[in-house]
């Protein structure tokens, strides 16, 4: 149906190549903002690319 799968607790570093296969670089530059925005100091979930709760 044209959407994207990830895990319910973020994506990690083992799945970050996979973001990078099927995500365009558009939608990665995206999540890096949102992720920036609410954790500019990176320490939630450190490690993580993006975690929503």
């Amino acid at each position: 149906m044209g959407g994207n799968l990830s895990g319910e607790h973020g994506i990690g570093a083992k799945r970050a190549e996979a973001m990078n296969k099927h995500m365009s670089e558009a939608q990665l530059t995206v999540l890096r903002s949102i992720k920036n925005a609410l954790d500019p100091n990176g320490i939630m979930n450190p490690g993580k690319v993006l975690v929503l709760q």
